[in-house]
């Protein structure tokens, strides 16, 4: 069964997110990382996992200061 996720996608400094921009993604998937696989398909591949609390992951694009916050939409 597929769910609904948002995908939050920001620069980074020094690790963190900076969010001195920002671009927010809903996709439908049946799981976190086959959300972040759609974003992967349509804006570029390199994603890594960072780290997850099982209702929150965030992901690192490979070789630059950009992360994604996946997350369940309520």
């Amino acid at each position: 069964m597929k769910q609904t996720f948002e995908i939050e996608v920001t620069d980074t400094f020094g690790g963190e997110a900076n969010y001195s921009w920002v671009r927010r993604y809903t996709y439908k998937a049946k799981s976190m990382l086959g959300a972040i696989q759609q974003l992967a398909r349509e804006h570029g591949a390199g994603w890594s996992k960072d780290f997850d609390s099982g209702d929150m992951a965030r992901y690192n694009l490979t070789g630059s200061a950009i992360c994604a916050f996946v997350s369940f939409k309520d």
